[in-house]
């Protein structure tokens, strides 16, 4: 990274780390909730997650892509994790970098993995139920986490400059009705007029084969477009159809 994207990135993950560490404090709150939504499936270790991978990036990195999900899950939310995409979306998004090393996108070595919101559910949709049993100070928390997390992320990108991407996966909750709403009108908010706002792009979750059925469906009308190509178009048609052309 250069001067300035590392000062980027470094203010990134400072506030960040500063902001999960005050969600936190409603941890005694959130967690009872959480293990009520989640189950007897599995233990809620962890009610805010901040991405422990953060500080194992360094100044020598190159960062060319943002891959934003929606928040943490079983896996997680693990003591032993407290990390972005560990669960099986992330074995498969790890795969297909790996699969198709022309992007020049290492799923670990050049990607800062972020989510909507730090805060866990068992399963994304539960965050709508969290915020009706946690009542009104639970709920203006997932708000706000959204509200801050798309600022933080917008600016992070803008740093980072062109020729880093954002991929905004599973979309189909920024729609009307969607839990991430806010976050989907905050993060446009914040791009303002910047031209880097062309290099966000909404693809399909890397989750039950989504994002993979997305794109063979591409590939079986397109057959002569690249694979980089393919992914920025079908980005694009999901971002207009979300933020309008």
């Amino acid at each position: 990274m250069t001067d300035e994207q590392w000062k980027a990135f470094s203010w990134f993950r400072d506030e960040y780390r500063s902001l999960c560490e005050e969600w936190g404090k409603l941890a005694p709150k959130l967690l009872p909730l959480q293990k009520e939504l989640a189950g007897k499936d599995y233990s809620v270790e962890t009610s805010i997650v901040f991405n422990r991978a953060y500080d194992e990036i360094t100044k020598e990195d190159e960062i060319n892509l943002i891959v934003i999900g929606d928040n943490p899950g079983k896996d997680e939310q693990l003591a032993k994790n407290n990390r972005y995409f560990v669960g099986k979306s992330g074995i498969v998004a790890e795969n297909f970098f790996k699969k198709n090393p022309e992007l020049n996108m290492d799923f670990r070595k050049k990607t800062i993995i972020m989510n909507k919101t730090p805060i866990h559910t068992a399963k994304t949709k539960q965050l709508k139920e969290l915020a009706k049993k946690g009542g009104p100070e639970i709920r203006d928390l997932i708000e706000q986490s959204q509200l801050k997390c798309a600022e933080i992320t917008a600016r992070l990108h803008m740093g980072l400059g062109k020729e880093c991407q954002l991929w905004l996966v599973g979309h189909s909750e920024l729609k009307k009705g969607g839990v991430f709403l806010k976050y989907k009108d905050q993060l446009r908010k914040s791009y303002g007029d910047s031209s880097i706002w062309d290099k966000v792009f909404l693809l399909n979750h890397f989750s039950m084969g989504r994002f993979s059925c997305d794109l063979k469906a591409f590939g079986k009308t397109n057959p002569e477009v690249s694979l980089s190509d393919a992914l920025h178009q079908i980005g694009t048609r999901h971002k207009n159809e979300v933020y309008g052309v």
